[in-house]
């Protein structure tokens, strides 16, 4: 089982960012993810977020949304999280604006991988006591350990 600790590095959790738009969130999460990592574009990883979301929308709903995609030539999976100052519209099937992104990018093989860890992710996003404590949060190592501290605490490690 991948945890959220292999996924996400300190680097790659932002705070409160203000971002006014799902375009904006999705280009700052592509970002993130290609941040110190030459192998990735975030071009490239902007472009398979933004095809993804044509789909249909990767808003949970209660504020949450895991834009995802699979990219060819990826190494391995790796993901960001951001946490908006101010929600954003994401045609979450709810209504409701989104103001904490979570991005997963796999490699295209991660069939069965990229299920559990997205199964993964909404587990954790369900859970309304710990969405509250990332919302609280008003810093950047605060929240990636939360993050990881979550992941560890269900697999009991």
């Amino acid at each position: 089982m991948i945890k959220i600790a292999d996924l996400i590095t300190p680097e790659r959790v932002l705070c409160d960012a203000g971002v006014s738009s799902k375009k904006r969130g999705l280009e700052l999460l592509s970002e993130l993810i290609a941040k110190r990592d030459a192998e990735l574009q975030s071009e490239a990883i902007f472009n398979k977020l933004i095809s993804r979301e044509r789909l249909g929308s990767t808003g949970l709903g209660h504020g949450v949304a895991i834009p995802h995609a699979r990219i060819e030539g990826l190494p391995r999976a790796c993901a960001a999280f951001i946490k908006l100052s101010e929600g954003v519209d994401f045609d979450a099937f709810d209504q409701q604006p989104v103001d904490m992104l979570f991005s997963l990018v796999v490699p295209e093989h991660f069939t069965d991988e990229h299920l559990q860890i997205l199964a993964r992710l909404a587990e954790m996003f369900s859970d309304a006591a710990f969405c509250r404590q990332l919302r609280e949060c008003t810093d950047n190592n605060t929240l990636h350990g939360l993050l990881v501290q979550w992941d560890a605490s269900v697999q009991g490690d």
